[in-house]
């Protein structure tokens, strides 16, 4: 079977996912709206022809598609909750 010609952002999204974050956060990470985020992740799945983003997420990682997020170096790949740390504290009124 050959493997789906995922885009790199859709490979990018598909990364956050298998890291946990919902769509809101990856969003925030990647500085765009989450629909954009929805639709990247709905074309991965169209292409990969699985049904959810944890079926899209397990197949590419059967693949061998996913190494670690592509747009944060090896330390934010290793603990990628850290992207998040500024968002998560609250700011003095």
């Amino acid at each position: 079977m050959t493997q789906p010609k995922l885009s790199e952002r859709e490979l990018e999204c598909l990364e956050w996912v298998s890291f946990g974050k919902t769509s809101w956060e990856t969003a925030i990470i990647l500085g765009v709206s989450e629909r954009t985020i929805n639709f990247h992740l709905l074309n991965a799945c169209r292409k990969l022809n699985v049904y959810g983003r944890q079926a899209a997420v397990a197949l590419a990682l059967r693949q061998n598609l996913l190494h670690g997020s592509p747009a944060r170096p090896a330390a934010a790949a290793k603990d990628p909750s850290a992207a998040l740390a500024p968002i998560a504290e609250p700011t003095s009124a």
